[in-house]
């Protein structure tokens, strides 16, 4: 990953968390799901037309062409978005890392549903916005708003397709331009798929430069770079690499900064590597303590105050499942670090305590399972600690504590647990320092020699601080 991807990554990530990230997504996300572009969906009414449609740069002109040919009936045209965009196609790998991210506000030109699907799928209630009436209303409890403002494949006789419609844009969906005008005002945009051809963006781009002028907000495309197709001639080629690059370089007027790569495997790549950054950010903190020796009860009270609030004071979100005997220290010690730097508990805190009430024993087990993968899956590291328990008269390993390395490790989480405090977590340490390439994939040997040192006694809890806090900032950096 370049300088370039890695500044735009660190940037963007900032956007989500401030809840100020957006996308804009155009037919180039949908291709790789088994969708055609524009150009082959009106390919069978070009040829009506007797219209090769490799050679069209108009497409909006030759859809236009086809309607004037039969009358201005639209049938046809309707009837080539309904059988090329309806079959229910899953979302692609990309649609899905974005569905996971933090982004509330996403825009497309395209009619299908994979945007919907995906965000869905990822457990969101979606407000879908095709047409100008709903834009004033708002769906309860939403967390995402999908503006499509070309229309939905369901209502493909409300479509923006023709020179007609762009022309009636303004008149008819005029509130959409608004709307987007003020979301590229307050929010930072990435662009997926779009070749900025679309005139419409391209007047509510300029009508921001023009209000905005030097004091732009920074947005991001992704391209890839323009190689040599088969049986193209290398004056084609030539041609379609300089366009590129000045196109590139007229978006720079409009403060949309574009990262190239050379395969759209990296696109990929790139969004992974923000998902895993954002989900990093959430720390899950497992534990339990019965038995407190041979520290006592208050240093570990005070080690995990001071481990909670350390951890937010980062930057870092806390998830706890309130374990026995620790959970209420890290809750303390987040809970007074939020309040005293006047943060929304929301931003530091994710709550999740295990309902005791369930009396049939078997039921319970099941749904603490399901529990521990629900949080888990909202973190992308897990610091174990302690973890031992009463059983009657006699001190175990907590079987809780184990159970979660476990899930951890399956699901891709980061676990760190920290040996020098005993019990389940020494126990944990133990097994992963010995197997560090099966346990720790996502550890780098200085990750393993500090997770050594993290195994070793101390006599001072909180000596053990300090060294996690870096362990974990590496892990937030970025490294893999």
């Amino acid at each position: 990953m370049n300088h370039e991807i890695e500044a735009f990554v660190d940037e963007y990530l900032g956007e989500m968390i401030e809840g100020n990230a957006a996308v804009f997504a155009g037919a180039g996300l949908s291709m790789p799901a088994g969708f055609v572009d524009w150009r082959n969906l009106i390919a069978p009414l070009m040829k009506e037309l007797q219209l090769n449609v490799t050679l069209e740069s108009d497409l909006v002109a030759a859809a236009q062409f086809h309607v004037n040919a039969n009358g201005k009936n639209r049938h046809k045209l309707h009837q080539a978005v309904i059988e090329a965009l309806s079959p229910d196609k899953p979302p692609t790998r990309n649609h899905q890392l974005l569905s996971r991210l933090p982004i509330k506000t996403w825009w497309t030109t395209n009619y299908d549903k994979l945007i919907e699907n995906a965000l869905r799928e990822a457990g969101l209630i979606v407000d879908v916005k095709s047409a100008t009436q709903q834009l004033a209303t708002t769906r309860p409890g939403r967390d995402v708003t999908l503006f499509k403002m070309h229309g939905d494949v369901d209502r493909p006789d409300e479509a923006v397709a023709t020179k007609d419609d762009y022309e009636k844009y303004e008149k008819e969906r005029g509130a959409f331009t608004a709307a987007l005008a003020g979301d590229l005002t307050s929010k930072t945009f990435l662009f997926l798929g779009f070749s900025f051809s679309d005139p419409n963006l391209d007047h509510v781009l300029t009508r921001v430069r023009l209000t905005f002028r030097e004091n732009q907000r920074r947005h991001y495309a992704i391209f890839k770079n323009r190689t040599k197709q088969q049986g193209e001639t290398d004056e084609v080629f030539d041609h379609h690499r300089v366009r590129q690059a000045l196109v590139i370089e007229d978006l720079k007027r409009f403060n949309v900064r574009v990262l190239l790569v050379d395969d759209y495997a990296e696109i990929t790549k790139i969004l992974e590597e923000l998902q895993r950054r954002h989900s990093r950010r959430t720390i899950f903190v497992s534990g339990s303590a019965a038995d407190f020796s041979p520290w006592g009860e208050q240093a570990i009270s005070s080690f995990c105050r001071a481990l909670g609030r350390a951890l937010v004071s980062k930057g870092s979100r806390v998830a706890t499942g309130l374990g026995s005997g620790i959970g209420d220290g890290i809750l303390s010690g987040a809970l007074t670090e939020l309040l005293e730097t006047k943060r929304r508990v929301d931003d530091g805190l994710v709550l999740r305590p295990f309902p005791q009430a369930i009396e049939d024993a078997e039921k319970r087990k099941e749904v603490w399972e399901v529990y521990r993968r629900e949080i888990l899956s909202h973190c992308g590291i897990a610091i174990f600690l302690f973890g031992n328990k009463a059983d009657g008269n006699n001190i175990v390993l907590a079987e809780g504590v184990i159970r979660e390395f476990e899930i951890a490790v399956e699901s891709g989480v980061v676990a760190i647990p920290i040996g020098a405090t005993g019990a389940a977590a020494a126990e944990l340490a133990g097994t992963l320092l010995k197997d560090p390439e099966g346990l720790g994939k996502s550890l780098e040997p200085d990750d393993i020699k500090a997770l050594g040192k993290l195994a070793e006694a101390v006599d001072n809890l909180n000596e053990l601080i300090e060294p996690l806090l870096d362990l974990v900032h590496k892990l937030q950096a970025g490294r893999k």
